[in-house]
């Protein structure tokens, strides 16, 4: 899930819409709103974003700060016009990015990843206890909007599914409750759907998975949520 934040409604919801044609779930908030949505999120709420993106707007660059002291999730400005000296202010306020617009979602991806693996060493590290996998890694994911591969050959999936997928890869080794991928998925503030809808999600994917690898990566506990074996 992206946060935008901007002070143009038609902006956030743009970007929003772009965000969802990808499969992945974004809300917009003015910069306002989003001082006071930051202050009472919960935790749940905060790790549920994976990428904060601001717009322009003034003070910004304090927002990062503030920002970074509740999140490690990247945080990448879009710029209206190009300034070599506010890039400059931006990134010495902690933003991790400055994009020129327009951008195209699947390149906010890709970059957000990118800040993702360079922060984190890659993907998150495993639990406590838990096994590296002992097979040679087949599956490969991308994390900007491709089908994943496996063994050099595309897998075709659904937005859902492909996004499922990205998100429990990056979480390797941790266990993620079905309220956690849901909420990354559809969003924290979604309508009409239920957690529910997770479970057929995954059930799909770990068939095609299963069907491809010969194996099935993703271990599921009833009640306690999934996590990616590789």
């Amino acid at each position: 899930m992206y946060c935008l934040v901007d002070a143009r409604e038609s902006v956030n919801a743009g970007y929003a819409a772009s965000f969802d044609r990808e499969g992945v779930s974004a809300f917009g908030l003015s910069p306002e709103e989003f001082t006071g949505w930051l202050q009472t999120a919960s935790r749940g709420d905060l790790d549920a974003v994976q990428g904060f993106l601001l717009g322009d707007f003034e003070d910004r660059a304090k927002c990062a700060g503030i920002i970074r002291k509740h999140s490690r999730a990247p945080i990448i400005a879009l710029a209206d016009q190009r300034s070599l000296e506010q890039t400059l202010v931006l990134f010495d306020a902690g933003i991790d990015d400055v994009l020129p617009k327009p951008v195209h979602v699947r390149e906010i991806l890709a970059r957000s990843e990118a800040i993702w693996r360079r922060v984190n060493g890659g993907v998150l590290p495993a639990a406590p206890g838990a096994e590296a996998p002992a097979r040679p890694e087949r599956l490969r994911v991308f994390f900007d909007g491709r089908d994943p591969e496996v063994d050099g050959e595309p897998l075709p999936l659904p937005r859902r599914e492909r996004h499922i997928l990205e998100y429990l890869v990056r979480n390797r080794g941790r266990r993620l409750t079905k309220a956690q991928v849901f909420n990354v998925i559809y969003g924290v503030y979604s309508n009409g759907v239920e957690e529910s809808v997770v479970e057929g999600h995954v059930s799909k994917l770990r068939k095609k998975l299963s069907q491809r690898l010969g194996y099935d990566p993703i271990e599921a506990k009833r009640y306690m949520g999934y996590v990616y074996v590789g």
